[in-house]
């Protein structure tokens, strides 16, 4: 059994979250199932960067203590998680007593390899993104991110030594271009550090919410040095070496483009200077587009992911995000295409070939599942596995998923290919049963594979073919082959899985 530790981006919890927080998750929710589904020992982090700027001010501009106010915000995260069928083993606060006590043991091993020094900082800087910026990144003087005016700043900072491992970095891309992807995010961070890399900050005087350095307290740490060690903290660097060993070095950091060079030129010179190893993979996909703009808070584009669910449901919602937008460019959300996918995917498709199978079978066979099969769709069944295999390696949630709604239609055709319903006129009782055999066997095997994107419709159609347990208790490969679904089981047609949304 081999591990699997997946992470999304830990968010700024100055307002509630929306679609975009929630891409990013979903898509880590379905990875994770995909692969506790092959037996993986899978970890799971999602949480909350509670340090720095932006949450100081918003919590000054409400009147409330920085920590009153992120213990108020935390729960407005994790009950869109527990909507949406988010399976997080865990969700880590970066105001967590174990997480400052984590950080403090990196910094001071980063600090004794002489990799900080003391410093002063002039610069221009993005409070909402925590960021540092040249006059060249600017649009006009604004924050190219945010579209708002950056601040001039001056203070005594400590600096983190990134200049010294430029040529670290290119060694370890060259020799691990797997470790960031989309290719051309790779090339984005290539590029980047090409053009010479400058010693960062990586600490502040001007505000006290933050992790204390541990050689100089009136000092506390730069958010991104704070926030960015969450994904160790969370499993037990400094407090537990052996499950920390486990899990690190991390299988995929999913994160927004917008912070990639945080993650994948900032993040691994820190990890190489306290001796761990970088990351396996930072896949960064796109923004997520809303009427041609970038989904944000500060745009008043956001969306909340609980307005959707109201409608679509939450497998409605999952499926949309993960097979209508590509993982990896800029997506564009609206609601006309998140209706037409769901009326053509799921009600149509999936949902009613569902109901016609169960019907005819409850019509033809008494309602119990059939001995035989005429194995027709062993082939389509086989290629949507190994092209769901495929895609889910590489991220590719449309295009895996997509073999499956194949599957579907390849079933679809085959039913009007030959007809159950006019060979049970013929009285051929035999060839109607094999006939229906396949397609409940095609059903089982649409209910293993979609169960990772859509759990709860996929168990209750696991449940109607009367089958124990849910899809996801089966273990892969073995549960994906052909010919498994037993005879003698009591089917159930039940109402419709997905029923069409009229507009």
């Amino acid at each position: 059994m081999g591990k699997f530790y997946v992470t999304t981006p830990i968010y700024y919890p100055n307002d509630v979250p929306h679609i975009g927080h929630a891409y990013t998750t979903v898509a880590g929710d379905v990875l994770t199932r995909w692969r506790r589904m092959w037996g993986d020992d899978v970890f799971f982090l999602t949480g909350l960067d509670e340090h720095g700027q932006k949450i100081f001010r918003t919590a000054q501009e409400q009147g409330v203590e920085p920590q009153q106010f992120v213990d108020a915000m935390a729960p407005r995260f994790t009950s869109v998680w527990e909507l949406l069928g988010i399976r997080n083993d865990d969700f880590i606060r970066t105001s967590d007593e174990r997480h400052r006590a984590a950080v403090q043991a990196f910094l001071q091993a980063v600090y004794d390899a002489g990799d900080i020094e003391l410093g002063t900082y002039e610069g221009l800087y993005c409070v909402n993104c925590e960021a540092y910026y040249t006059e060249d990144e600017l649009h006009g003087g604004d924050c190219p991110i945010h579209e708002r005016p950056v601040e001039r700043v001056q203070e005594e900072n400590y600096f983190f030594k990134l200049s010294r491992y430029e040529q670290r970095l290119l060694d370890h891309y060259q020799a691990h271009p797997e470790a960031v992807r989309p290719e051309i995010r790779l090339n984005e961070v290539l590029g980047f550090i090409k053009q010479g890399l400058a010693d960062f900050s990586m600490s502040r005087t001007s505000i006290d919410w933050g992790v204390p350095l541990p050689w100089d307290g009136k000092h506390v740490t730069y958010v991104w040095f704070d926030a960015l060690f969450n994904y160790c903290s969370a499993i037990g660097y400094g407090a537990d070496d052996e499950r920390f060993r486990h899990y690190w070095p991390v299988d995929y950091h999913l994160i927004g483009k917008d912070i990639l060079r945080f993650h994948a030129v900032y993040w691994p010179a820190m990890l190489m200077a306290a001796g761990l190893d970088p990351p396996q993979c930072v896949y960064a996909h796109g923004f997520l587009m809303v009427g041609g703009k970038k989904m944000s808070k500060t745009g008043l584009t956001q969306i909340h992911p609980a307005d959707l669910v109201e409608e679509f449901g939450v497998d409605g919602f999952r499926y949309h995000f993960l097979r209508d937008l590509q993982f990896g460019p800029d997506g564009d959300f609206s609601y006309e295409s998140m209706v037409a996918r769901y009326n053509a995917d799921l009600a149509n498709n999936f949902g009613n070939l569902a109901n016609r199978v169960l019907a005819m079978s409850a019509n033809y066979l008494g309602g119990v599942t059939p001995e035989g099969r005429e194995d027709a769709l062993s082939g389509p069944a086989h290629d949507a596995f190994e092209r769901l295999c495929s895609g889910l390696e590489r991220l590719d949630f449309a295009g895996g998923f997509g073999a499956v709604w194949d599957l579907i239609g390849a079933t679809n055709a085959y039913i009007e290919d030959r007809q159950p319903w006019e060979l049970n006129k013929a009285g051929e009782a035999a060839k109607v049963a094999d006939v229906l055999g396949d397609c409940l066997e095609a059903l089982r095997l649409v209910a293993l594979l979609a169960a990772p994107l859509i759990p709860g419709a996929a168990s209750e159609l696991w449940r109607r073919l009367g089958l124990p347990g849910t899809p996801e208790d089966q273990r892969l490969p073995s549960a994906a082959e052909w010919g498994q679904l037993p005879g003698g089981l009591a089917l159930e047609r039940g109402t419709p899985l997905f029923p069409r949304i009229d507009t």
